[in-house]
């Protein structure tokens, strides 16, 4: 997820399971993901790659939260992308917005330790408007996301505005994204992987740290 810009369900009633979803969504995104299986397989193709979603504590946005870390292997102290991201609930769908840290590499490395994570400040993001993933259940197996419609979601890039397209699917073990910049112009693409979309699986779970809240 990027931008411009600081359970098991409840299956006994259509409405309960949708109240657990953004439970579910949460406790499945909380962890520590790597893609080498696929680096190892396709070495010219895919670069091994860290993610981390580590969940925030409730009072930092009184609800569900990360802190989000993307990383290569042989270097988890300098991450090449951060962010903090606060879930929303509306309906059989789930918001996620997304913020900029005002100096992200003060933080690097807070996923994997929790004193640095506790010097994030709600005062130190910057809102990344138009760019909200909208993540719906697929089956009782997975969630799917995409960045929110409009094409408003800018990421400038080598000199060019492009428009992020970003599709995310979600199991309890596995994360697979593509993110891919098109020209805001032309709708030609700019960036992002044309091997196709990054296969992570889940290391280390997170999951006992989100709060139940929904």
């Amino acid at each position: 997820m990027d931008g411009e810009e600081c359970i098991s369900p409840d299956k006994s009633h259509p409405r309960d399971r949708s109240m657990s979803d953004p439970i579910q969504l949460a406790q499945w995104m909380a962890g520590d993901f790597s893609n080498y299986k696929q680096s190892y397989e396709y070495p010219t193709l895919f670069a091994h790659i860290r993610i981390f979603f580590r969940p925030l504590p409730f009072e930092f946005f009184n609800t569900i939260g990360f802190y989000s870390e993307q990383v290569y292997d042989y270097d988890l102290w300098s991450p090449y992308r951060q962010g903090v991201h606060r879930l929303i609930p509306r309906g059989n769908e789930v918001y996620i917005e997304n913020y900029a840290l005002d100096d992200p590499m003060l933080y690097a490395g807070a996923a994997r330790d929790l004193e640095i994570l506790s010097t994030i400040s709600p005062n130190c993001l910057k809102r990344r408007y138009n760019c909200s993933m909208v993540f719906r259940r697929r089956g009782g197996e997975s969630f799917v996301g995409s960045v929110e419609p409009g094409n408003n979601c800018i990421v400038p890039r080598n000199g060019r505005k492009t428009y992020l397209v970003s599709e995310v699917e979600v199991t309890e073990r596995t994360w697979t994204s593509r993110d891919r910049g098109f020209d805001l112009d032309t709708h030609e693409q700019v960036w992002g992987s044309a091997a196709g979309a990054l296969e992570f699986e889940k290391r280390d779970s997170f999951a006992s740290e989100v709060p139940i809240v929904f």
